[in-house]
């Protein structure tokens, strides 16, 4: 028997589940299909696991160093078996949360494919055999880890499977210095892991702030991590991973490899063909400011447009998405997206680093200030090192014809374009600065928030009376 809904959303992580929740809330019949667990890859085996297990591993370092704050805990110790055992607990409590939510909402388990159009919409069939009809679908099928197209490579672990480990190796080497992989390497380094980093770019973290990633980098190596800057893995063979760099070749020896090079979009078999929905230089589905796709009534987000693969874009993606089938006016921008990094010190980011800003033609400078200016991070940082940078519209800066051409029309002079922080706790202080970002705030208009006192965030207010 055909079902017919008014919304048919193709997976249930952080874009299914959120878009599925504000179409419902708008009054729409919405079928949700997924076909592992809800949540996604964030739930189930990507940030909320990742993040309870470098909390566990972040309170045992705080326990070694409890001595610099008067406290003594002499002998302090770690079960890894009981921290995973905690990190499933998590999980399973959070999906619980999902599926409340989606309670009043029809959610199908299995694969679902696209089949088509006919006059009465969008048609839909799953693995057994069911026939659904929608007159709009939301693809959200996410993405999965990129595997190394090297020999031995099937031999390495992914970010998934490694977190199925119910022991600690003894060693570890992880190919690619990205977020995912900085990460694990900080959690098994703080439990004591030899933890060795193999980078193909110059520098670790992508397109962060130079000197924020030397910085992080430069924390890590004092703890241990081995890193290989510039090199390229060539092949795995018996747990040995072979390198080469413009140095020549060397020999990464470890336990376990992990592969930790990116995410590609999940967009085969689902049915795209049979629509001829485009795909971008992503190859992710193409999709424009509102999430529409070059097939009227068809709409993606999250992961499986490639583009900003984070959990907090996908929720924002699929609002996005909904007020367009419903009619309430909105638009995506990806100017004020907050990224960051769960390592000891994290770094969080958002907008244009200082070099990004000028490749753009734009006329910037850029304000900068140690950690340590905030009483707040000194009282709760014993010998924590850190950096806030705050990048700013300058028009007295040197003159460049495009930025002239931009100022005044796009951009205001003293205008913040982006802010960087490595330093705890930047995770839970960069949104307000994302706000600033969306609200186009000058400096100035910084310097007019009351921030409150003492808190670690006042350090965006002393930055922006540099």
């Amino acid at each position: 028997m055909n079902q017919r809904f008014d919304l048919a959303i193709i997976g249930g992580g952080p874009a299914g589940y959120v878009a599925a929740e504000r179409a419902s809330a708008a009054g729409l019949r919405v079928v949700l299909f997924e076909r592992r667990e809800l949540g996604g890859v964030c739930l189930n085996e990507g940030c909320i696991p990742t993040k309870t297990l470098l909390y566990g591993a972040k309170t045992y370092v705080s326990a070694l160093s409890a001595d610099k704050y008067g406290v003594c805990t002499e002998g302090a110790s770690f079960d890894y078996g009981r921290m995973v055992a905690r990190k499933n607990k998590v999980v399973r409590k959070l999906v619980l949360g999902v599926k409340a939510k989606l309670a009043d909402i029809e959610v199908v388990r299995g694969s679902a494919v696209l089949q088509g159009r006919s006059a009465d919409g969008f048609e839909i069939m799953t693995e057994s055999g069911e026939s659904f009809t929608s007159q709009n679908v939301l693809l959200c099928t996410g993405a999965e880890a990129v595997r190394l197209p090297i020999p031995g490579a099937e031999t390495a672990l992914t970010s998934r499977e490694i977190l199925e480990l119910k022991e600690l190796p003894k060693s570890l080497a992880i190919i690619g210095g990205g977020v995912i992989g900085m990460e694990f390497a900080s959690l098994f380094n703080s439990l004591g892991v030899e933890v060795s980093v193999v980078e193909q770019m110059d520098e670790i973290l992508g397109a962060n702030d130079q000197e924020i990633s030397e910085l992080a980098r430069s924390v890590y190596a004092k703890k241990g991590v081995d890193f290989h800057l510039s090199s390229t893995v060539t092949r795995i063979e018996d747990g040995v991973v072979f390198v080469t760099s413009p140095q020549g070749e060397r020999q990464v020896v470890a336990e376990k490899v992990l592969v930790s090079v990116g995410r590609r979009p999940n967009v085969q078999g689902i049915g795209l063909e049979t629509l001829d929905i485009q795909l971008n230089s992503c190859r992710g589905v193409a999709v424009d400011d509102r999430m529409r796709t070059n097939v009227e009534g068809v709409y993606a987000a999250g992961d499986v447009t490639g583009f900003s693969m984070l959990a907090h874009t996908a929720y924002r993606e699929a609002e996005v998405a909904v007020n367009q089938i419903v009619g309430v006016p909105d638009r995506m921008n990806y100017n004020a997206v907050p990224g960051v990094v769960y390592i000891n010190p994290e770094v969080a980011s958002v907008g244009l680093t200082l070099a990004a800003a000028r490749a753009k033609g734009l006329k910037v400078k850029e304000l900068r200030l140690p950690m340590s200016y905030s009483g707040r991070f000194v009282a709760e940082n014993e010998g924590g090192e850190g950096i806030c940078k705050v990048v700013v519209i300058d028009s007295k800066a040197e003159k460049c014809p495009t930025a002239q051409k931009l100022l005044g029309t796009q951009y205001a002079d003293g205008q913040v374009v982006g802010v960087h922080i490595i330093g705890n706790p930047a995770s839970e202080i960069i949104w307000g600065v994302s706000l600033a970002l969306e609200q186009k705030m000058t400096v100035d208009g910084l310097r007019k928030v009351i921030f409150p006192h003492p808190t670690v965030s006042e350090i965006i207010r002393e930055t922006a009376f540099l």
